[in-house]
């Protein structure tokens, strides 16, 4: 009965490429082994480019998403509390007299 040879494995992992070579040539065992290998090893070089592409472009998206959502928001809070756009465009917040409103002494708006 014929043994297989069972250094393929070991000489792949221990050995440099040269002496693996070598075993290669003189064992037609290990050559089919090897055969196997290379067919693997074209099928991840040629699937890389599929993994190697960014992961994180809908991450980035729902961040910038995120961001603008929460920015537009808070600036108009803050417009609404403060007054930050009337301040910008006319120097000073906009009170009810300036838009036109009946006020009385403290600026509310008068009731008839």
């Amino acid at each position: 009965m014929d043994k297989k040879c069972d250094k393929y494995e070991s000489l792949f992992i221990f050995s440099d490429e040269a002496t693996l070579m070598e075993h290669i040539a003189h064992c037609p065992d290990c050559r089919k082994e090897h055969e196997k290998m290379q067919k693997v090893s074209d099928l991840i070089k040629e699937v890389k480019d599929e993994y190697k592409r960014p992961k994180y472009l809908a991450l980035k998206v729902a961040c910038a998403l995120f961001l603008f959502i929460v920015g537009g928001v808070s600036v108009e809070m803050l417009d609404m509390r403060y007054g930050i756009l009337d301040t910008i465009k006319y120097g000073a917040p906009l009170t009810m007299e300036d838009l036109g409103f009946p006020t009385d002494s403290y600026g509310l708006i008068m009731v008839d």
